[in-house]
């Protein structure tokens, strides 16, 4: 990203107020909800993660409301479907937490499973909801990025220079979390072919051109329908788990999900709306003004 934003976006002044903005947008963006996705990811599995990963466009919806970046107006049905959106989509996050089901596909496998092992079943949900809680806290962070992103955009719209000064903060804030959650060098040494080609691939794609995107995206259109993309992720997760990895997808997962999601679009199902009933109001006052 560095040589591409020095040949193309050299010319814009970084001030120092940006550069405190891209700081902390890292540390909520890339750093802490990394760490906590991954530790989510530990206790409970790779289709479950993502299932949480659609909150992200509620989450983002409720943060920016305060900043006025969303406005909900109860007279007209956009703004009532945004509400009823947000409490489906809650109630499915929920669901998710605090139900897990039997498997959806071998039900079998779960009796099994509880006989091989030696874990009790309590040991198990409380590792769940541990599980959701760090989840949770991980997608409230990643949403609070998108309304700080949106900020930096107005002021510094220069998306390669930003996410590789975004990129560079969160490797030495990773960098410095390491040296106290670890504190030994093993953890930093890679070992095969896959570790490599996984850290090398989460680096150019994952924090890379996926940043570049959404920050592209935000500025376009907004943080909240940038957000409304990620159930695609667990659509991705979801196949590439069951089919590659043989994990087991569960009922309340299923469940969930379905309520997460259709409360989310919901959601942007308003949005839309509202902005089909603003565009011929402000064109009429002003046709040179967009509603936004």
């Amino acid at each position: 990203m560095a040589p591409i934003a020095c040949f193309y976006e050299r010319k814009h002044k970084l001030e120092a107020q940006i550069m405190c903005l891209l700081f902390l947008s890292a540390l909520v963006g890339v750093t802490l909800p990394q760490y906590l996705f991954l530790l989510g990811l530990e206790y409970t599995s790779a289709t479950f993660s993502c299932a949480f990963l659609n909150m992200v466009p509620v989450f983002t919806f409720i943060m920016a409301l305060p900043f006025g970046i969303e406005k909900v107006n109860m007279k007209n049905k956009s703004g009532k479907a945004k509400v009823l959106g947000t409490f489906v989509c809650i109630g499915g996050a929920l669901l998710l937490a605090l139900y897990k089901g039997m498997p959806f596909i071998h039900p079998q496998s779960q009796h099994i499973a509880n006989k091989a092992t030696s874990t009790p079943p309590s040991a198990k949900l409380e590792k769940w909801i541990v599980g959701s809680i760090l989840l949770t806290v991980g997608c409230l962070l990643w949403s609070s990025w998108f309304i700080i992103q949106a900020k930096i955009s107005k002021k510094y719209p220069c998306q390669y220079s930003s996410t590789a000064i975004l990129s560079l903060f969160a490797a030495i804030q990773s960098a410095i979390t390491t040296l106290i959650i670890k504190g030994n060098s093993a953890s930093w040494i890679l070992k095969g072919k896959l570790e490599i080609m996984s850290v090398i691939y989460a680096g150019l794609v994952g924090s890379g051109l996926c940043y570049v995107a959404m920050s592209w995206c935000v500025k376009q259109r907004g943080p909240v329908f940038t957000s409304a993309f990620t159930p695609l992720i667990q659509i991705f997760v979801a196949v590439l788990d069951f089919s590659i990895l043989k994990e087991e997808i569960y009922l309340g997962s299923i469940a969930g999900s379905a309520l997460v999601i259709a409360g989310m679009y919901i959601l942007l199902w308003g949005k839309s709306k509202e902005g089909e009933q603003c565009v011929p109001k402000d064109t009429q006052a002003n046709p040179d003004v967009e509603c936004q």
